[in-house]
């Protein structure tokens, strides 16, 4: 009752004894006003809660957790708590508390977070972030927190501005938007800086402990404290001290009994602690326990102060639970957006296991698409049951066999299509169609992507109401069918026109007639109430609904007559047969029972009917492979198509770095050459002066004309090749033969083509640019070079005087073109095919792989070989296995364009 009334009467005394910083001011602790706090949380939660209950009605509620149920849904959120980093977002994916978007735009802005989670370029950092949920609820409600409690909240709230100031910055590097909807979680959030301070300020968070700082009585009661206890240690020490040495204990002892602090004396001694107090004694009674006289005083006080610390740790710690509980609506509003945006990167973490694609809605997807999705309400290419795919992912071992995935499903509803009926075999894969749908819709409107291709569009629901399973109950006395019609009953008395119904096996459990008739009546019921209704059954009535009702829409599980295995494949448009009696033979049944029961479907059905719709399933299986075929070749000559763009691409960046090294290498050849000519006209110089100084008059003439051969001889050694020849006099003389270096008017001034087929009278021809050939005629070709397999003549002018290297390089090209055996190679253009890299090899993998690239070479190509340079043992051993391999008609050593390159001739 003391600490009670002391802690009433503290808040009205502590204002002139606490001391913070200017920005750290704690308020008073007054119990009425936390009460009122409290109450208005209540009424607001309150209120919050009654306006979602008044959108759901108490059977809604029910359906929506059977349906969730039925459709695994709890098993989907379940696998996110494995990508979630903070404890309340496991805890809600645990619970199946993921939030699903009450409309279309609120789903849409799950989708978009979980779009820009997928992008994150690195993961956020959410340690320190806690469930302080209970903690703010204690607060509340009036209960005093601990030491840790509180630090808890601090730091959960120094978290969550740490990841709000990780997602900033990410955003500002890339300043292009794609983090904005996860910055817009946190955006205008109160990130309670003040309450965190005061929380830093009064408390240590590692030893949860109260600060001396904490407030100025706290400080000057630790202080007298720590006094006291120094003087009263100190007196015990002596008179333990002095006991001991008069023999009146073994060892010195300074001990606490009763919470004051004593000395320990022998019974037969205690006259050593004259006017002592025993406060204990030992177990067997021979050591007395002994409060000296001088120190109870000391004790007493020690006791006083030890209050006085406790009771203001207390007020301390009231009022810091007073300022959490005032602020409990921001805190639970924040730990809410943190919540939020753990789940949105538990989303994107999950998309990219699974491979999810984001999905659209066909309200909000654009009407300007060109492909045929635009014709659809559903569409969705190759979507996979998520909880299958997880156990084909969660397999042992870094790879999944194809065979061991779940098949993919295409799901194509028309915009007019409102009921589907799925019918075909038993163990065909109809529920599992029927569910995967289903769970598409939830986790869309969830803002998770599932695993499918391309961009698939589906509509938003309000609802996805499902009958699926038996409902069968003994306790309320219902057989299958009774539960079956029950819960149809309560689906059509909550269903909307933005509704998607899922009904497994509708009608089944009765008479067949009554069956199919009641189940014709309640599908024509919701084809006017819904958006879209899935139904599976295996009466064929259902599906002759198509025929009368174009808002019905027909599709079949396929099954392979061959293997009597379902294929799990959907054929949208078809009826399928329930091949009950090939699934039983399939499992091993009696084959004379299986004898009579097919009489029996002969004498039921009309041979006419059974024959036709036989004709019409294989017609439709023959035009599927057909398309399938088609869509495969076209697929593959688009692969190609793009490989070859990418490797025009590779060889395009490739060109431009060579001609830019030729440039280089030959701007340096340009300077030594001036250099050179600099040097040879100095010496002239010189030379001239020196022997005009030493010379006569007469010998001037003389001197000049020897200086001016000097010069002439310095000019013509580099005065660059002139070739003259009339354009246009050869242009009509030109006829194109195969091996022809052509320029093509229209591929560019600097672009040279080889003629390799000829074609026409009129002198059009085939060449080849690279890997593109072209039809040009002659009047668009300009003659650069002829063949290899015709010796260059036709110049007008003989090529003036050259130096020793050109001269040589001349002769080396004439020996060559006089070798030519008139083949023309491929051209000369490097690609990823006709490339051969040894660089990083042994001497002997490198002349093993350089020998099997060769062999593998068409004839006449040309090939690229890799070397390097390196310490050139590779290169000596590939020049030399070139130089001696039967299929190496030549090679050309590296060059500016091919440096640590050599390209060699393969016949």
């Amino acid at each position: 009752m003391a600490a009670t009334a002391k802690l009433t009467l503290l808040p009205t005394t502590l204002t002139s004894t606490v001391s913070f910083p200017a920005r750290l001011v704690l308020k008073p602790f007054p119990r009425p006003q936390r009460l009122v706090v409290a109450a208005a949380a209540a009424s607001s939660s309150s209120q919050t809660l009654s306006s979602l209950l008044s959108t759901e009605t108490p059977e809604a509620r029910q359906i929506r957790l059977e349906t969730e149920s039925a459709l695994e849904w709890g098993a989907v959120c379940a696998r996110l708590a494995d990508f979630s980093a903070t404890a309340a977002g496991r805890a809600a994916c645990v619970e199946g508390r993921v939030a699903v978007g009450q409309s279309r735009e609120e789903s849409e802005r799950l989708i978009e977070q979980t779009a820009a989670a997928v992008l994150l370029s690195a993961p956020l950092d959410f340690a320190g972030v806690e469930d302080v949920s209970a903690v703010v609820a204690a607060a509340t409600s009036g209960r005093l927190l601990a030491v840790r409690e509180i630090c808890g909240v601090g730091r959960s709230i120094r978290a969550a501005r740490g990841v709000f100031d990780q997602l900033r910055s990410l955003a500002e590097e890339t300043q292009d938007g794609r983090y904005s909807p996860l910055v817009d979680i946190l955006q205008g959030c109160d990130f309670l800086t003040e309450l965190v301070q005061r929380i830093e300020f009064c408390l240590d968070s590692t030893f949860s402990l109260v600060l001396d700082r904490a407030s100025k009585k706290l400080e000057t009661i630790r202080r007298e404290r720590r006094r006291n206890i120094e003087m009263l240690e100190s007196l015990l020490k002596d008179t333990a001290a002095k006991i001991f040495q008069a023999g009146g204990i073994d060892n010195p002892v300074v001990t606490k009994r009763r919470s004051r602090t004593c000395v320990g004396v022998k019974a037969s001694h205690k006259h050593l602690v004259p006017g002592g107090i025993v406060l204990s004694s030992s177990g067997s009674g021979a050591t007395y326990f002994m409060e000296p006289r001088d120190a109870v005083e000391l004790n007493n006080r020690e006791v006083k102060l030890s209050g006085d610390e406790r009771a203001e740790e207390l007020v301390i710690l009231g009022l810091l639970t007073s300022s959490i509980a005032d602020s409990q609506l921001k805190i639970r509003n924040l730990m809410d957006k943190v919540l939020e945006l753990d789940l949105a990167c538990a989303k994107g973490s999950y998309a990219l296991w699974t491979n999810g694609v984001k999905p659209s809605f066909t309200d909000s997807y654009s009407s300007s698409q060109s492909d045929q999705s635009g014709d659809y309400s559903v569409y969705i290419e190759g979507i996979r049951h998520p909880l299958l795919l997880e156990q084909s992912l969660m397999t042992e071992g870094s790879t999944v066999e194809a065979s061991e995935m779940p098949v993919p499903l295409d799901m194509w509803v028309e915009k007019d299509a409102r009921i589907v009926v799925i019918s075909g075999p038993n163990t065909g894969g109809k529920t599992a169609t029927m569910k995967t749908l289903g769970l598409a819709s939830l986790m869309s409107k969830a803002g998770m992507f599932f695993p499918a291709k391309g961009r698939p569009r589906i509509p938003w629901f309000d609802q996805v109401l499902a009958d699926i399973g038996d409902h069968q109950s003994l306790e309320h006395s219902l057989s299958t069918f009774s539960g079956h019609i029950s819960r149809l009953r309560k689906i059509l008395e909550v269903v909307s026109e933005d509704s998607l119904v899922l009904i497994d096996e509708i009608g089944s459990g009765t008479d067949p007639s009554e069956g199919v008739a009641l189940s014709t009546s309640i599908l024509k019921y919701l084809a006017s109430k819904v958006n879209l209704a899935i139904v599976t059954t295996h009466y064929a009535d259902l599906s002759r609904l198509q025929s009368v009702d174009s808002r019905f829409e027909n599709a079949a599980m396929e099954f392979c007559l061959e293997t009597l295995q379902p294929t799990y494949r959907i054929l949208w448009g078809s009826t399928g047969s329930s091949n009950a009696l090939s699934i039983a033979k399939s499992i091993g049944f009696d084959q004379k029972v299986l004898d009579r029961a097919q009489e029996w479907v002969e004498k039921l059905l009309p041979d006419k009917q059974k024959e036709r719709q036989g004709l019409l399933y294989d017609s439709l299986l023959h035009e599927r492979n057909i398309l399938e075929s088609q869509a495969n070749e076209a697929a593959s000559v688009l692969s190609q198509v793009e490989g070859l763009y990418n490797e025009i691409c590779l060889e395009a960046d490739g060109l431009e770095s060579r001609v830019a090294a030729l440039r280089t290498t030959e701007t340096q050849k340009v300077q030594q050459e001036l250099k050179a000519v600099k040097s040879q006209m100095d010496t002239i110089i010189k030379n001239f002066e020196v022997q005009l100084k030493n010379s006569k008059l007469e010998q001037y003439n003389s001197l000049m004309r020897k200086a001016e051969t000097a010069t002439a001889s310095v000019v013509a050694v580099h005065q660059p090749n002139e070739i003259t020849s009339n354009d246009d006099e050869n242009q009509s003389s030109f006829v194109p033969q195969i091996g022809d270096k052509v320029y093509v008017q229209g591929l560019g001034g600097g672009t040279m083509a080889t003629v390799i087929e000829t074609l026409g009278e009129d002198g059009s021809c085939m060449v080849q640019y690279g890997k593109i050939k072209v039809q040009v005629k002659r009047s668009k070709m300009k003659l650069v070079q002829r063949g290899t397999n015709e010796t260059a003549t036709s110049s007008s002018v003989k090529p003036k005087s050259r130096t020793p290297k050109q001269r040589s390089t001349v002769a080396a090209e004439a020996s060559q073109s006089q070798d030519g055996s008139g083949v023309s190679f491929g051209p000369v253009v490097q690609t990823s095919k006709n490339t051969v890299d040894l660089r990083g090899k042994r001497v002997s993998e490198a002349s093993y792989e350089l020998q099997m690239a060769i062999d593998a070479c068409r004839p006449y190509q040309v090939l690229f070989v890799v070397h390097g340079m390196g310490t050139g043992a590779v290169k000596d051993r590939a020049i030399d296995v070139l130089r001696n391999h039967p299929r190496v008609a030549k090679f050309e050593d590296e060059s500016p364009l091919n440096y640590g390159c050599t390209v060699a001739y393969i016949q």
